[in-house]
């Protein structure tokens, strides 16, 4: 009785075994042959492919090198970050759908380009980006808005890259269409982070005022009783630029301090006073 006991308790064990071997060999086929469906839902948007010629002329609007980190927000099957590794940088993907990423990897794999292309199945707005030298995404306007935030506190220089769809009232710097004849998600806007510099500053003397709105700039420049508005203001990453009168004042900006020059001839320097 012991031994037929033995021998039945053997066999259910062999045919479990052999049961999810199976079933783990049909989820490895399942995940091999797994194709997304355009319009398929995500967690915050459906899915579209962005066109490659699109790809293309994002990665070039970013001025894109391999010296530069890419990350991907919202990856889906991974053409923009396989495309970043394949012109030599280090790219990562950030996509929530784990076939999406179970098939951004078989891609990169089958381009060559896994070490230099990664990707993680995550939620973009709990995931640490900040190493990004350049960000890429394709969301909807109300998620760009809600990630604005934590792009404006990345960085001065890092450039955004988006797909279609801007960032509300933050204008950008440079827009593209991929192709005349396009007929829709065609478009790429681009943003550069700036410098942080409301506030007053203490520039030789003399007392600059800045207001920001993004990478705008307003404000005025006091020596003594004279105050002259400034004028054509804006930043360009860590790149200060604005006019005083017939003066034209370029300098760039590192923390509390900026230093430059005026019309490319003398030099200036100022230091946060107070923002």
């Amino acid at each position: 009785m012991q031994t037929l006991q033995k021998s039945i308790v053997s066999a259910v064990i062999c045919a479990l075994a052999w049961h999810g071997g199976a079933a783990a060999q049909a989820s490895a086929g399942a995940a091999a042959t797994y194709e997304p469906t355009v319009g398929q839902s995500g967690k915050d948007v459906v899915w579209v492919p962005t066109p490659q010629a699109l790809v293309d002329r994002m990665l070039d609007m970013a001025k894109l090198t391999p010296e530069d980190r890419l990350v991907d927000l919202g990856s889906g099957d991974g053409r923009t970050v396989i495309t970043a590794a394949k012109r030599g940088a280090t790219a990562r993907g950030i996509e929530f759908n784990p076939d999406m990423v179970a098939l951004a990897r078989r891609a990169a794999e089958a381009e060559g380009v896994t070490q230099r292309a990664r990707f993680e199945q995550a939620d973009i707005f709990e995931s640490d980006f900040s190493e990004a030298t350049v960000i890429t995404l394709f969301l909807l306007p109300s998620l760009n808005v809600k990630l604005r935030p934590t792009l404006l506190d990345m960085k001065p220089g890092t450039r955004i890259v988006s797909n279609s769809f801007t960032m509300g009232d933050w204008q950008p710097d440079e827009s593209v269409q991929a192709a005349d004849d396009c007929s829709a998600y065609c478009s790429a806007y681009k943003w550069v982070v700036p410098a942080k510099v409301a506030g007053t500053w203490r520039l030789d003397g003399k007392e600059l005022v800045l207001d920001q709105t993004y990478q705008v700039l307003s404000g005025s420049l006091r020596e003594g009783e004279q105050v002259t508005p400034i004028s054509d203001a804006r930043m360009d990453g860590s790149t200060i630029r604005f006019t005083v009168g017939s003066q034209r004042y370029t300098g760039q900006v590192s923390g509390d301090a900026m230093q430059g020059t005026t019309d490319g001839k003398a030099s200036w320097k100022a230091t946060l006073a107070s923002r």
